[in-house]
């Protein structure tokens, strides 16, 4: 079987969860026999090699349209349906609010069109112009062989959004056990709080310094700076009291040890669909305070400390809490029967068999 992974041009440019994602899976697939090629939606592609079109993102329904039409193969869709939540509703004044006021479709469209302009990515397809962004993810959901959501949330909230009329399957994210080996001969510092994951509006990195400035944590925030939103990092530098430290992207094996010191990792962000660095983390022992806005319950059930991102005060109380509790070890056999990379491309690979079959009984 081959595949094609259809993905955005920045996808390693602009890293994030995604990146991690798609790199995984294609990892684990091939280990499984499966035949992967990534590519991007601005490439040239030779449809007639591949068995099926895995897209990757359902909020860009002009490159799915556009490659599944052109392509006439069975074709999949990784929804990764990741939304800025409240964000706009709680930070965004003057003019940036009139954008905020628009429905998340809206400001998909635009920022397709936006794109588009400045050249980064090919002309939208003309229908998907006068179509519009939410009529066009309609179409693509409905016309895909199979969709692949993150979670049953994910799914529930697709269908609720956009349509029921959908073949789905669903394929967790994970971790590699492997490359996050823990030493508990190392005592965990109790005071030492993190945060892993690119500095931008949606995590909520702002609302953490707040929440957490003066007090006896030591807050370390990993992760490079969005650079699409260079006056946010410098918000949350200047409102950094000398208990918080930034680093950038660090090396993985340094990245190991701070999960291993750290007690506590942090995700406040406005919305995640799982959140992968508290997967890592809670893999290493860390108490994981998370968003209660978006797919979280789905991975982390009781297991976690929820906070509400736009409230500092639920934030701290949320850090607080998972400081002085001991860690879980069930959660931690859960994490290693159901949400690995392996079992990813195990359930990918299973739904890529239900499309193709589909596909060949219908024609």
């Amino acid at each position: 079987m081959k595949i094609a992974f259809i993905v955005r041009p920045n996808l390693y440019q602009i890293t994030g969860g995604d990146t991690v994602q798609i790199d995984q899976t294609a990892k684990q697939l091939i280990a499984l026999g499966v035949e992967v090629d990534i590519l991007t939606s601005n490439d040239v592609i030779q449809y007639e090699k591949y068995d099926l079109i895995n897209f990757f993102h359902i909020t860009r329904p002009s490159a799915i349209l556009h490659h599944s039409k052109a392509a006439n193969k069975p074709f999949a869709i990784s929804t990764i349906h990741c939304l800025y939540g409240d964000y706009y509703k709680y930070n965004e004044r003057g003019l940036a609010s009139v954008f905020a006021s628009l429905s998340e479709d809206s400001k998909d469209y635009l920022r397709t069109i936006t794109r588009w302009i400045r050249r980064k990515e090919k002309l939208p397809i003309r229908n998907f112009i006068v179509k519009g962004q939410r009529k066009s993810i309609i179409e693509a959901l409905e016309s895909a062989d199979i969709i692949l959501p993150n979670s049953i949330s994910e799914l529930n909230r697709v269908k609720k959004l956009y349509t029921a009329n959908i073949k789905d399957h669903v394929v967790t994210n994970g971790i590699n056990a492997e490359k996050f080996p823990f030493n508990d001969a190392i005592t965990k510092d109790g005071d030492l709080i993190i945060c892993v994951g690119r500095i931008e509006k949606r995590k909520n990195q702002l609302n953490l310094i707040k929440a957490l400035n003066n007090t006896k944590y030591k807050l370390v925030l990993i992760g490079a700076a969005s650079p699409n939103q260079p006056k946010y990092y410098q918000q949350c530098r200047n409102a950094a009291a000398p208990n918080v430290t930034f680093l950038n992207r660090v090396p993985h094996d340094e990245l190991v040890k701070y999960y291993q010191l750290a007690k506590v990792h942090v995700l406040a962000s406005w919305f995640e669909t799982t959140g992968l660095s508290s997967l890592e983390a809670a893999l290493m022992r860390c108490n994981i305070v998370v968003t209660d806005k978006g797919d979280t319950y789905d991975y982390f059930g009781d297991d976690a400390f929820y906070c509400s991102p736009e409230n500092i005060g639920s934030i701290k109380q949320a850090v607080e809490r998972a400081s002085k509790a001991q860690f879980n070890e069930t959660f931690l056999t859960r994490i290693l029967t159901m949400h690995t990379w392996r079992k990813a491309a195990e359930q990918t690979l299973e739904a890529y068999r239900i499309a193709i079959n589909a596909k060949n009984n219908v024609g």
